[in-house]
């Protein structure tokens, strides 16, 4: 009834929504048209050019996302000049390779601006730069200040600078997760259990106020191994050891330090202010300074067309599927979308194999199984299909991996975390807070099951239990199939426990180290130059997409909106969001975000 009151609600309001709508879009486009044509005269004058002595200036700042996604309809945001989208990897490792191999860029310059982005997602962007100095070009980094992010990328330069009032801030590796059960607890939410797996802790936020200990063990492990890799290329780029960068770490307190520090220390090279940057650039390439030519990273990335072969015969199909798995949704890996985007491959003939781009922490078992079976399709025409993973491709993120010809895991992903688990929220109490009342009539003692206004009796418990085993021996069947290895095997190193790449290769759940790259040179054969067409193809979204988006589960979005109100800060309340709106049964790691 409540949903159906506040789809009544909301329908009346279609029209003015539409008309609205087309209103922002006649406004945008007689602003573009009064703009546009002094703006084209502007901009063909400043488009930069590839010349002589060009300098690649490659800013370490903000997100780094996959690949581009298409933009969200914000018209609002539109009209604010708001239409900043994150860097993508694909375009930094496209424009670092087309000046590697471009006589007229001499130098990539790094500007050290706060990076946000996953360790293996940096290592892909660091092995690429090293790349770029084998075919004996120079790189040169500068930082009013480096988080351990940036300086993990930075490291390859080879000379760093640093502000003299700045810091290095290297500190090891670390993950918070946000247990959340008093708060739960004071918006009355009650959440239950059915799982399988030991380490299976994507729960524990929800349930408990501490981490278990398996939990805490597996993360001990996980990054320990994580951070000796990362340390190890530093050590290696800097010439140092290991144990010297533990030490300014943990005794020095290095990220505290004033420039001069890090460079006695030898993490860089010389304390200078970013006004002096240009001529020291201008030295290194052996011009004054006025004749440097600096380019962005767009302007190298464009001069390819890497990505874009589809109208070619015998291509490799990448398929990117990034973010959580669901159903119905824009964001994250709908399964809705990607599916039918296998099919349409697997039924061309110009495709003659797919590299897979998994980096995802799971999610939905559904969604997961949907995916999984549209991938056997695609193999059954006799395709050879390779999974190349990301930051995280763990659960479900594993799930849709596991049947692949081929593997390949950054050294620093996140994987495995094989096992399910299933969250039943009953929001009895929060309906109460709220002034809601449910009263039910029915036919049978459980139609209603599983009810959101309701705790599970023991025999329900016991049937969602049995379903989520249900699920977990099809998920290790699946593994066993996909890595020809014995049940008994998987289920040994399963248990919901997550693993880096590294260890996972020595387990068998993993076959090869390596990039996107390795992947689709795999999956070309003895093609060294492929023919490649990335997907799903970038489209801009409808504005009817969004009308029908916010038409969607009014009901329970009201329920949603009541719970989000009681939240003391923003970051739970997003959290508690997507928490009730996730499908009950799930095969997710547990919510963690490793940034450098």
């Amino acid at each position: 009834m409540l949903k159906k009151f506040f789809l009544n609600f909301l329908s009346s309001f279609v029209a003015t929504w539409v008309a609205l709508g087309l209103f922002l879009i006649t406004a945008v486009i007689v602003i573009v048209a009064m703009v546009g044509k002094a703006g084209i005269s502007a901009a063909s004058e400043n488009v930069e050019k590839v010349k002589k002595h060009s300098v690649m200036t490659l800013e370490l700042s903000g997100e780094i996302i996959e690949r581009e996604q298409a933009p969200d309809l914000d018209y609002i945001r539109l009209l604010q000049g708001d239409v900043e989208a994150p860097q993508t990897l694909v375009d930094l490792v496209s424009a670092v390779r087309e000046a590697a191999d471009d006589k007229n860029i001499d130098m990539i310059y790094l500007k050290c601006q706060g990076v946000a982005a996953g360790p293996a997602t940096l290592n892909a962007l660091r092995q690429e730069l090293l790349r770029f100095k084998a075919a004996g070009k120079k790189i040169y980094a500068y930082g009013d200040a480096m988080l351990q992010g940036d300086y993990y990328v930075a490291s390859v330069a080879d000379s760093l600078f640093i502000n003299p009032g700045g810091s290095v801030a290297i500190h090891g590796i670390g993950g918070t997760t946000l247990f959340m059960k008093d708060l739960f607890d004071k918006i009355g939410v009650e959440f239950q259990i059915v799982k399988v797996g030991t380490f299976k802790s994507a729960v524990e936020p929800y349930i408990m106020n501490e981490m278990s200990a398996p939990a805490r063990a597996q993360l001990d492990t996980l990054y320990g191994g994580m951070w000796k890799y990362i340390a190890g290329d530093i050590a290696k780029s800097r010439k140092m050891s290991v144990e010297k960068i533990n030490d300014l770490i943990n005794k020095d307190f290095i990220m505290v330090q004033e420039g001069d520090a890090a460079v006695r220390a030898g993490l860089v090279d010389k304390a200078v202010y970013e006004r002096t940057m240009d001529a020291r650039i201008a030295r290194a390439i052996g011009v004054d300074e006025d004749d440097v030519n600096f380019v962005g990273v767009s302007t190298m990335a464009v001069r390819g067309d890497y990505g874009s072969a589809y109208a070619s015969k015998d291509r490799v199909a990448v398929l990117f599927a990034e973010g959580e798995i669901r159903e119905g949704t824009k964001n994250g890996i709908n399964c809705e979308v990607l599916v039918p985007e296998i099919v349409r491959l697997a039924d061309d003939d110009e495709v003659k194999s797919m590299v897979l781009r998994v980096n995802s922490p799971g999610g939905s078992v559904f969604g997961s199984d949907l995916i999984g079976e549209a991938l056997a399709y695609f193999k059954s025409k006799g395709k050879k299909l390779i999974v190349s993973m990301g930051d995280y491709a763990a659960s479900g993120g594993y799930w849709i991996s596991c049947e692949a010809d081929c593997i390949f895991a950054d050294p620093l992903t996140i994987t495995g975390s094989i096992g399910i688990f299933g969250m039943i929220p009953n929001a009895a109490g929060l309906a109460s807070k709220v002034g809601i009342h449910p009263q039910s009539v029915t036919t049978n003692p459980d139609a209603n099951f599983p009810s959101l206004f309701q705790s599970m009796n023991a025999e329900q418990m016991g049937a969602m239990q049995k379903m989520v085993e249900r699920g977990y021996d099809k998920f290790v069947g699946r593994v066993a199939k996909g890595r020809r290895m014995p049940e008994s095997k998987v289920r040994a190193i399963a248990e919901g426990r997550v693993w880096s790449a590294e260890k996972a290769r020595e387990l068998g759940l993993v076959d090869r180290l390596g990039g996107l790259q390795d992947a689709i040179l795999f999956a070309a054969g003895d093609d060294k130059d492929p023919a490649v067409a990335f997907y799903p193809v970038v489209e801009p979204n409808g504005f009817m997409q969004l009308i029908q988006l916010s038409l969607r589960n009014q009901g329970a979005e009201a329920l949603i909106r009541e719970a989000v109100k009681l939240c003391p800060d923003a970051a739970s309340a997003l959290e508690v969001a997507n928490t009730l709106r996730r499908r009950t049964v799930q095969a997710r790691m547990m919510p963690m975000e490793v940034r450098l």
